[in-house]
């Protein structure tokens, strides 16, 4: 489904080279569940942000779902942006003045789903999050675990292909960051794949398997 071979990202900063990825692989399956760690700087979000086909590479090839992305146009990446992957954030990324249920609903407005599905699907996000009885709620009304299961159930709303998480359970306590992983066992059961990008090991050893990433470099963790 992803494969990153020797890619890299190049910036330039005050006149030097800065590798952000330096000749990096990725490889994740249909259905996987695969971590990507590493510290600060290491090169992770950078490494999303690829995934995510919010920015582009420098140096290598990057293939989703067996095409080069070099060969998507920019009306077909937007697409895959907001059909294919599903993005989970730390910060949640909520519209204070919406309701869960109209946070969750506004990628289907995107999308020109019809009212009658858009509600079913929005309906049917909410209770996988367990969240349906909060629906009527603004995100200030809501603990920090619940709005990042409304974020979640954001990212679920379109069915995509790949669910995206980057620190998921950064803003929120150990308690609630467990619930939070819980529930990306259940998707990932059901059929999810995931890619968690996360600093923490204990958080890391979650996934079925795992990519250390540092200097821009990565490799497998055995």
């Amino acid at each position: 489904m992803i494969s990153l071979r020797s890619v890299s990202k190049i910036y330039y900063i005050g006149g030097e080279e800065v590798r952000a990825l330096d000749q990096a692989n990725l490889y994740v399956e249909h259905g996987e569940f695969v971590s990507i760690k590493g510290p600060s700087g290491s090169g992770k979000s950078t490494m999303m942000n690829i995934i995510g086909c919010l920015d582009v590479i420098d140096e290598g090839e990057y293939v989703l779902e067996g095409q080069s992305i070099e060969q998507y146009s920019e009306r077909e990446l937007a697409h895959i942006r907001n059909h294919k992957i599903g993005f989970i954030f730390q910060s949640f990324n909520l519209l204070s003045k919406l309701t869960a249920e109209a946070n969750v609903e506004l990628p289907l407005i995107y999308q020109r789903v019809g009212i009658t599905e858009r509600k079913r699907r929005v309906r049917e996000a909410l209770q996988r999050v367990g969240l349906l009885d909060r629906g009527k709620h603004r995100p200030t009304e809501l603990s920090g675990g619940q709005q990042q299961r409304v974020a979640i159930a954001r990212a679920l709303v379109t069915d995509p292909s790949i669910l995206l998480a980057d620190e998921p359970t950064g803003n929120l306590d150990s308690h609630t960051g467990k619930d939070i992983l819980r529930l990306f066992h259940e998707l990932h059961e059901s059929g999810n794949t995931i890619v968690l990008i996360t600093h923490d090991d204990n958080i890391a050893k979650q996934a079925d398997r795992q990519v250390e990433i540092l200097d821009g470099k990565t490799k497998e963790v055995r």
